[in-house]
């Protein structure tokens, strides 16, 4: 199987930055495409960015507007492990949400802002940012 640990959540006010990182654990999904989905109080979850593995193509949700970065160790140095992160700047109050990390074991970008399509989720990191 395998397992998402998400970190870095907290509160902030409006403008700061925070960085939320993801430890993935398991071969069969930490060399696929990796992602973050938000769900704010009250709203469907939604999708936020995507990376896939090798060539690190980046993919976005239209409300991110070069405000949010995602990266990833893809683990191959120094036997680190896989690791995504989503670097977040110019935040607003309605960033405000439970954030998830999201894994599934294709590496191309079909349907890459499908949740559906992601096999494997962690538990979500809460991210307050205050106006």
């Amino acid at each position: 199987q395998g397992q998402l640990v998400e970190s870095g959540g907290g509160l902030v006010q409006a403008g700061d930055s925070l960085r939320l990182s993801c430890e993935a654990s398991g071969r069969r999904f930490d060399r696929g495409v990796m992602a973050w989905f938000r769900q704010a109080p009250g709203k469907e979850r939604e999708f936020v960015a995507a990376i896939t593995p090798f060539n690190f193509k980046t993919y976005y949700g239209d409300f991110v507007a070069g405000r949010f970065t995602i990266s990833r160790n893809d683990g191959s140095r120094d036997n680190a492990k896989n690791t995504l992160y989503l670097q977040m700047t110019s935040m607003k109050a309605e960033d405000t949400a439970m954030y998830f990390c999201a894994a599934r074991p294709s590496q191309g970008a079909r349907e890459i802002r499908a949740e559906g399509t992601y096999k494997l989720w962690g538990q979500g990191t809460q991210v307050t940012v205050s106006s």
